[in-house]
């Protein structure tokens, strides 16, 4: 006697009463949830513009080192490092570096002044993640990823690399101080 044997020819059937209702509600969700995707991407101002350079790690970082000491207003100690705190100017260009496994500087914006933020990391790959807000961006090294920032309320936002980078992973968190 064979283990394997023809289903009955009856075994699907189409869809009856209670399944029907379900089945239906599933279809239009998902065709709720496709409309909504293009309308948010044009509409919701979380996406980015898409604005990328290619760079080499170390230009970035020689980029990086410049902006901070033209615009370093303090440092905070972080257990054994030292991160600077710059400040710059309204309309200006801020860098910020990604390594394992820190934000570097700290940056502080005024209110309701417009910057550019050029992302990228020197080592790996890291997951930029500024909260509370939705903002979520993958930072590679080779890429100056470029985020053009408004801020519209005061505070300290915490950023989160969310993407795996090795050992010292929960203790990459940096910092943006809005004034």
């Amino acid at each position: 006697m064979s283990s394997i044997v023809s289903p009955p020819s009856d075994w699907c059937r189409a869809p009856a009463g209670h399944e029907r209702i379900w089945l239906g509600l599933a279809l239009g969700w998902c065709l709720v949830l496709s409309l909504m995707m293009p309308f948010w991407h044009f509409k919701g101002k979380q996406n980015s513009r898409g604005e990328a350079y290619a760079v080499k790690p170390d230009a970035f970082l020689a980029r990086a080192e410049k902006f901070i000491a033209a615009n370093k207003v303090g440092e905070e100690k972080q257990g054994p490092n030292v991160i600077p705190i710059v400040e710059p100017p309204p309309g200006g260009d801020a860098y910020l570096v990604a390594r394992m496994w820190s934000w570097n500087p700290i940056i502080k914006l005024r209110l309701g002044q417009t910057y550019r933020l050029h992302l990228s990391s020197i080592d790996l790959q890291h997951g930029f993640s500024l909260q509370p807000l939705n903002m979520n961006f993958q930072v590679l090294p080779g890429y100056d990823h470029v985020l053009t920032l408004t801020p519209t309320s005061k505070g300290i936002f915490p950023i989160v690399c969310n993407e795996f980078c090795g050992i010292g992973h929960q203790m990459m968190v940096g910092r943006i101080v809005v004034e």
